[in-house]
């Protein structure tokens, strides 16, 4: 037996004096960080049992300290509140572990005494639904829920998927199955399954809840806008399925109109902080950066620890904090019963407050504490991209494309623009986009999709290329065209600035071979340190930390070398500083690349008013400026992991 299963061993018998023994002994001599955590939690539990509430309580937080999201030390701080009679601190304790893992049945079952005895009967309604809702699952669902919400996906999905083979079509199975598969990344799965659970159970809340989330993180707002309005034929005052259209429409430009609805929301109830945020979204896509900002400040004057709200100030990019909202920032990032979200968010904004003010040193605490935080939540590993990088140069190669050459749909109308994210991409797109016969739309999902949907379950892509009928390529090709043209305005061509497309430039040759590809390139120090203290909304993993974006940055590099190298001429590279000191001759060159006529708009750019939705939106919107080539330097001293990956000086 080991050390683990004795000390478990001995709190099963009563001997919590030895189980805390055993579990101090094996702390301090275990380095291994998850055993660490279990130790710490098992000893925790120990204490309490053994009537050491305040040992109890200060080993749950040096677990909390290490690991913000382990909600079972948070229900086990209800555990030791509770025997200490601390109903509103035990309230609290319970509600922190509900948030991060909802299918804590004994959590729920708890609160729902406690809101009774403190009279908060709306509370106290919804754990009662939440406590129906779980006890009505089978038994190996319930489980699999558990496990998903503590971060073990493969384990919940082996549960799941032998469930749903003694039991096909279970509506809970297929919809927790696709939530497993969202968060794996495995979208196309997910989306089958989330659409054949609402044909089968077509008033199953949920399942259309989720599968609108699925849609939108997709990018495909046009079904995800059809699917409210069916939604809401049968329930039509549903706040959450009116949002949800809103979002939709946002999605696709449409935002004159989704903002009245937002409004309409708000008029019934302004204590939506949530609500605040979104608005305040669409008002910035729209170029109302004063009405944006009114809403970020509405945002968080309900809710004063939402960092999402003081991010978002930040992200205007314009913005500069006042000294109450930079002390507001800095005494909500230090309360323990704060988010790990929302101190993620709190950090990045206090980044972008200290640098505004000069202060170097406190900015890159900060970011690099949001960093750390973000990465600790998304786990990224950089060997993983790197081996997609291998992956293509292996398969995507000279014979491909001989043997493939323009099988796809003959048609030039898309303008790719590829990249790092923070390289300039969105200027580039503002001055395509303010020519007579471009359209601008946004980081469309679509070919990202398409690699999906090839990769499958069994990593084939993209080998699967070799393999495919000629066909194929045609027909995806005029699917993207398809799919695409809701987000056009009827110029004959138009733009997809997706960075992270440069992984599938082969692809888009393969199924578009006469569309064209732009390549935002930017210094690599300046690039990777802006994504270093950007926080993206989502996706972008890559960029939190230091050493990890350096790497990316490397792999890309390689990456369109290997294009340049199989695609002679098929891509075009636009250095953002070149853009910088000489505007008129880089447009010229674009456009003399794209097949269109010089226009004096797209030297003046920032004139042309249409919906942006990334973090340069208000940049854009102001005639070239050059601070951003150098930021960085402000924080050298601070950057020698990222110039010893670069090899920058």
């Amino acid at each position: 037996m080991n050390t683990l299963d004795s000390i478990k061993s001995a709190v099963n018998a009563g001997q919590f004096s030895k189980a805390i023994e055993l579990a101090t002994n094996a702390i301090t001599t275990e380095r291994e960080k998850a055993l660490n955590k279990e130790l710490l939690y098992i000893l925790a539990v120990a204490y309490r049992l053994n009537k050491q509430f305040n040992l109890a309580l200060q080993t749950a937080g040096q677990l909390l300290a290490s690991d913000p999201e382990h909600s079972r030390t948070y229900q086990e701080k209800g555990h030791i509140h509770k025997a200490c009679d601390q109903d509103q601190e035990a309230a609290v304790a319970y509600y922190q572990a509900t948030k991060l893992n909802p299918a804590l049945l004994a959590s729920w079952r708890e609160l729902e005494t406690l809101y009774s005895r403190m009279g908060n009967f709306p509370a106290k309604d919804i754990a009662c639904r939440q406590i129906s809702y779980l006890s009505s699952l089978p038994k190996p669902i319930l489980g699999a829920r558990d496990l998903m919400y503590e971060g073990e996906l493969h384990k919940a999905e082996q549960v799941c998927r032998r469930f749903l083979q003694s039991t096909p079509h279970h509506a809970e199975a297929m919809l927790l199955l696709a939530e497993i598969g969202i968060q794996l990344k495995v979208y196309g799965e997910a989306e089958f399954l989330l659409e054949s659970c609402l044909e089968l159970y077509p008033n199953h809340q949920a399942a259309g809840m989720e599968y609108l989330k699925l849609l939108t993180k997709m990018g495909k707002f046009k079904q995800a806008k059809i699917l409210t309005e069916k939604l809401l034929d049968a329930q039509p005052q549903s706040s959450h399925l009116i949002t949800a259209k809103a979002n939709a429409m946002v999605g696709l430009g449409e935002v004159k109109y989704a903002l009245p609805l937002y409004r309409q929301l708000l008029q019934k109830e302004m204590n939506q902080p949530g609500l605040h945020l979104l608005l305040g979204h669409a008002l910035k896509a729209n170029g109302d950066l004063t009405g944006a900002i009114e809403a970020y400040k509405q945002a968080y004057q309900y809710k004063p620890e939402f960092g999402d709200a003081f991010w978002s100030l930040a992200n205007t990019k314009t913005y500069r904090f006042t000294e109450s909202e930079m002390t507001q920032m800095g005494q909500q990032v230090e309360r323990g019963d704060v988010s790990a979200d929302d101190k993620i968010h709190l950090h990045f904004a206090l980044g972008k407050g200290f640098e505004d003010g000069h202060s170097y040193d406190e900015a890159f605490s900060h970011y690099d504490a949001g960093n750390t935080l973000k990465q600790q939540q998304i786990k990224y590993n950089p060997a993983a991209f790197e081996r997609q990088v291998k992956e293509q140069q292996k398969h995507c190669d000279h014979v491909l494309f001989e043997k493939n050459d323009k099988v796809g749909d003959s048609s030039a109308d898309p303008i790719f623009i590829v990249g790092l994210p923070r390289a300039g991409s969105t200027l580039l797109e503002q001055i395509l986009a303010s020519h007579s016969q471009v359209d601008g739309t946004m980081e469309l999902h679509n070919i990202l999709g398409l690699a999906s949907r090839l990769q499958g379950k069994s990593n084939q892509y993209p080998g699967i290329l070799r393999q495919l009928d000629k066909s194929y390529f045609s027909r995806f090709g005029e699917q993207f065209l398809k799919d695409t043209q809701v987000y056009r305005n009827g110029a004959p061509l138009f733009i997809d600035k997706m960075p992270n497309n440069f992984l599938h430039i082969g692809l888009i040759k393969l199924i578009l071979p006469n569309a064209k590809v732009i390549d935002a390139r930017r210094h690599p120090m300046a690039c990777c340190f802006s994504g270093f203290k950007q926080l993206f909304g989502d996706g972008q993993e890559f960029t939190y930390g230091l050493e990890n974006i350096g790497r990316y940055y490397r792999a890309y590099v390689e990456m369109m070398a290997h294009w340049d190298n199989v695609l002679p001429g098929f891509v075009l590279r636009v250095q953002h500083e070149d853009v910088i000191d000489d505007l008129e001759g880089q447009v010229r060159r674009l456009l003399d690349f794209c097949g269109l006529p010089f226009e004096q708009n797209c030297v003046d750019f920032h004139q042309t008013k249409r919906t942006i939705k990334t973090p340069s939106s208000e940049q854009v919107r102001q005639p070239i400026y050059r601070t951003g080539m150098v930021q960085w330097k402000n924080f050298e001293a601070h950057l020698q992991p990222l110039q010893e990956v670069l090899g920058s000086k």
